[in-house]
């Protein structure tokens, strides 16, 4: 039989090779609710890892690896992250942090709070400061009709509240 195609018993306890998870590019800006979303992911990781380091042998290794470098991740975006206070900010302009009242042309209304980019979800309506709907958003105020440039087509938005941000 062609050895190629045996399995090494001794590959069995070793874990996959796994790319680190990439950086942004972007400054890592984040709400004071975001970086505490941040120390939570990376301590809850940190637990995890100190969990299956102490099951030793009995852990499944790719498990391991996978949480050691979520955990680097985390760690590093923790070290990257540019604290921004809604105090003192303008509400008269969209600043980051910002909750944000946008009627379209429809007449509906949503509202968005322009967050870092690990904090973004778009169902609850946070949206990452660097999107193209939070750039065409940015500066922009009270009154004044922004172009969002989507794949779907340009829409026309109009800024028809702004206040502190609820993810503080």
């Amino acid at each position: 039989m062609n050895r190629a195609f045996v399995k090494d018993p001794d590959d069995t306890e070793r874990p996959e090779n796994l790319p680190e998870r990439p950086q942004s590019p972007h400054p890592n800006y984040v709400t004071p609710a975001g970086l505490r979303q941040l120390h939570t992911l990376a301590a809850e990781l940190a637990a995890r890892q100190n969990q299956l380091l102490a099951e030793g042998k009995l852990a499944n290794p790719q498990d391991l690896a996978t949480v050691q470098r979520d955990l680097r991740y985390y760690e590093e975006r923790v070290n990257r992250a540019v604290l921004v206070t809604p105090a003192g900010k303008p509400l008269d302009r969209v600043h980051f942090g910002a909750t944000v009242d946008v009627g379209d042309e429809a007449g509906a209304v949503e509202t968005l709070t322009l967050v870092g980019e690990d904090e973004a979800d778009a169902a609850l309506g946070k949206i990452s400061w660097v999107s193209p709907l939070a750039e065409a958003l940015l500066n922009a105020e009270l009154g004044d009709e922004v172009v969002w440039r989507r794949p779907a087509g340009r829409q026309r938005l109009e800024i028809v509240g702004i206040r502190l941000g609820e993810s503080g």
